[in-house]
């Protein structure tokens, strides 16, 4: 069973910038739709970006569409999320994970092989 691990979570200021990564923790050789998804303190997890197997699609939320870029790295089921002009709502812990097909890219329940995830705050 596939697992991710997330990476690069920190404290940014506002405006600030900010990459994060989320590599499978076992080798496969299945290539995955890759998903990002964020939890802040007393909401429920929502979608934030994906990205198909070939790299070639992505999907954004509206609320970060034009400030977030999903990409995929050489290495099979490594994905970056570029984070730009970071503002304080989107302060969260950032989840990957791995789904098999971008149909209800959405839906958190269509992904697997959840990672501990990594918390990124934005604050002055």
């Amino acid at each position: 069973q596939v697992q991710m691990a997330e990476s690069g979570g920190t404290l940014v200021q506002p405006g600030g910038s900010l990459r994060l990564s989320c590599a499978a923790s076992s080798d496969t050789d299945v290539t995955y739709t890759m998903g990002w998804f964020r939890q802040a303190p007393g909401k429920e997890r929502e979608f934030v970006a994906v990205i198909s197997r070939s790299g070639s699609l992505t999907y954004y939320s509206d609320s970060v569409k034009g400030r977030f870029t999903l990409s995929r790295s050489n290495a099979k089921n490594t994905v970056n999320l570029q984070m730009n002009s970071l503002k304080p709502e989107d302060t969260a812990v950032y989840y990957c994970a791995a789904a098999r097909e971008l149909r209800s890219y959405s839906d958190r329940h269509n992904y697997f092989g959840w990672g501990q995830g990594t918390q990124v705050t934005v604050s002055s």
